[in-house]
């Protein structure tokens, strides 16, 4: 399922560092950090009618990253708000909207891996373009299993939400290869960590299931995810997760600010089979969907 271009983004306004700019002008300096090194953050925002998707929780993993990474300039959140408020208003966007929102640690005064040559200040880069959930959370998705591993704590904590992706891409390649849509990606135990882009949830017989948090991203749709359920009476476990459970479940779906929910039909050439009857993915598609309102903030009060 590769992403299609929007003719409308081919003249939208990106905010670089302290104002927008046109699409064709939205660049860093060679000696930006995120050019050097990977050296940033970043957060994935989805914009529905009521506002932006979960904001205060995507802003607070933003700046924790920031914090785990050392930067010595973040800026303060009333700016970051004004910066996404005038983005999207410059643009016209009000729903149907994915924001990329990227904090760089900033230019550098030479060439070289030293933080302490970032004397500049940071870079803060808000890119908002018209895009709809990549997936259609009705039909479902195709994966492999990865020989590329999830970063755990004791290589690159998967808790910063940090710039650098070649291990994703590199699952992202072979998923390509072999003609699917989605790579899922194991821990160095060998145990199901996440999916290249999304977390990874499954089911079996009405019990709902996820990899703990040690060597995958805290997801900010995994974590309503978890609320929900447990609100609504589902029980839920976070746990170790094998691949042959994973073989074995009723249902499995990923997600992410990018797709939301998405069904898994297919790992590795097997089908999952819905033996027990459930349907508790649609389930949840319909309470994610029920949350727009509550945890969406509105754009004018930015």
């Amino acid at each position: 399922m590769l992403q299609q271009f929007d003719p409308r983004n081919a003249t939208i306004k990106v905010w670089v560092g302290q104002g927008l700019v046109s699409r064709e002008d939205a660049k860093v300096s060679v000696f930006d950090s995120s050019v050097q090194g990977g050296d940033a953050v970043w957060e994935g925002m989805r914009v529905y009618k009521h506002g932006v998707y979960c904001l205060d929780r995507h802003l607070d993993r933003l700046e924790d990253s920031a914090r785990a990474m050392a930067f010595a300039d973040i800026p303060s959140r009333a700016f970051i708000k004004a910066a996404i408020r005038e983005t999207l208003e410059a643009n016209g966007m009000t729903h149907d909207t994915h924001i990329r929102l990227t904090l760089t640690r900033g230019e550098k005064i030479t060439s070289g891996m030293d933080p302490r040559l970032n004397q500049k200040g940071s870079t803060l880069i808000v890119l908002a373009e018209w895009k709809p959930p990549v997936y259609d959370n009705t039909k479902g998705i195709r994966i492999i299993t990865s020989a590329i591993r999830r970063n755990s704590p004791m290589h690159l904590d998967s808790k910063i939400h940090h710039n650098n992706l070649i291990n994703n891409i590199l699952a992202k390649i072979q998923a390509n290869q072999a003609g699917v849509d989605s790579a899922l990606m194991l821990d160095n135990l060998g145990f199901i960590a996440e999916m290249n882009g999304t977390n990874i949830f499954m089911v079996k017989n009405g019990t709902l299931l996820t990899p703990t948090a040690d060597a995958c991203l805290h997801g900010i749709t995994r974590g309503l995810m978890l609320e929900l359920a447990r609100e609504h009476g589902i029980q839920v476990e976070e746990r170790n997760i094998s691949l042959t459970e994973l073989y074995a479940a009723d249902e499995a779906f990923g997600t992410g600010s990018m797709g939301e929910l998405t069904p898994i039909t297919e790992v590795d050439g097997r089908q999952l089979v819905n033996r027990s009857g459930s349907a508790l993915t649609q389930e949840l598609v319909k309470l994610f969907e029920g949350t727009h309102q509550k945890w969406s903030m509105p754009i004018d009060s930015l």
